[in-house]
């Protein structure tokens, strides 16, 4: 993997943090959930076995959006200096989510606190995997809070991770990995063992960015009126008790510096499920903890940003280069 240019980094985060997903541009993710679509029904078809189909289909999209993001620079960098530099910063900014992860939820909060729940129900459902057609305002807050902070590793670090560490190829990759755990990443009947292969490499490589999201919410925490000893103290206590190897760690912190519970009761495609709690109810779930954590989420995007620039500066210098 080659390091990301500092300054492609750079560009690629204030273009995410100013324009987010505009829903009028074709977005990678789109077309990777599309492969996705096409693969599953091809490997399905003539494969038997559903891990090794599963194997495949993982190891097919990651090798496929990779290609393709290495072809296109490769074909810009022929053109020009200037289209490698455009290409690469555009690649890299569709692997950002900070602007519309907190406009889709802002949604939300902005239906509930208009008292249209019926809405904010309808908007939850765009941005979550539960069940929302009976939640109670409480629990919609509490589901917007898990989401954000879960979020915050898994659309934002991580991928800035992987792009500092491997610029737009890896950076792709990891988007084509999340995308896959999204899709078939489940442990149903039909997921159980076609959807292995990609939720086990979903987990390899959101290991060390959420520990540095917990890491790096601390510290904003106590940049943001928030409690960083809570922060902490919480995500040593809590951040096992999720069913996730890694979502636990950003929610438990997040928990901590805002001083609430997660966790508890929700639904799947009609199936009950039970998350140990997660932090402790010191403040109730509602508009103010929604507006703390997207304080939070955007102090620790922008510490995770000084921190992967920092460090690509010191592997390649400032200087952009052909890519």
């Amino acid at each position: 993997m080659t390091p990301a240019d500092p300054a492609i980094l750079a560009m690629a985060i204030i273009l995410d943090l100013v324009l987010g997903d505009p829903r009028w541009l074709p977005h990678p993710v789109v077309m990777i959930g599309r492969l996705i679509t096409l693969l599953e029904s091809g490997l399905t078809r003539i494969i038997r076995n559903d891990f090794i189909a599963g194997l495949l289909l993982c190891s097919l999209t990651v090798l496929c959006t990779a290609g393709a993001a290495w072809l296109l620079l490769t074909t810009a960098a022929a053109l020009s200096r200037l289209a490698a530099v455009v290409v690469a910063v555009a690649l890299s900014y569709t692997c950002l989510a900070a602007r519309s992860l907190h406009r889709e939820s802002a949604q939300v909060a902005a239906d509930l606190v208009r008292g249209d729940l019926t809405a904010a129900r309808a908007s939850l459902a765009g941005i979550v995997g539960r069940d929302t057609h009976d939640l109670a305002e409480p629990e919609i807050w509490r589901a917007l809070v898990e989401t954000v902070a879960e979020n915050t590793s898994d659309g934002i670090v991580a991928p800035l991770f992987w792009l500092a560490a491997g610029g737009p190829v890896a950076g792709l990759a990891y988007k084509a990995v999340s995308t896959l755990d999204s899709m078939v990443g489940y442990k149903n009947e039909h997921y159980l063992y076609l959807g292995r292969a990609s939720a086990r490499m979903d987990d390899l490589l959101n290991f060390i960015p959420a520990r540095l999201t917990a890491l790096f919410m601390i510290l904003a925490a106590a940049m943001t009126g928030l409690s960083p000893s809570g922060a902490a103290r919480i995500a040593l206590r809590d951040r096992h008790n999720h069913p996730s190897p890694n979502s636990g760690h950003p929610e438990a912190a997040a928990a901590g510096a805002l001083g609430v519970r997660l966790g508890g009761a929700a639904t799947y495609a009609g199936r009950p499920s039970w998350k140990e709690y997660i932090g402790d109810p010191l403040v109730p779930l509602d508009r103010q903890a929604y507006n703390g954590m997207i304080r939070l989420m955007y102090l620790t995007t922008l510490l995770a940003a000084a921190v992967f620039i920092a460090a690509a500066i010191c592997w390649k210098g400032t200087h952009v280069t052909h890519l």
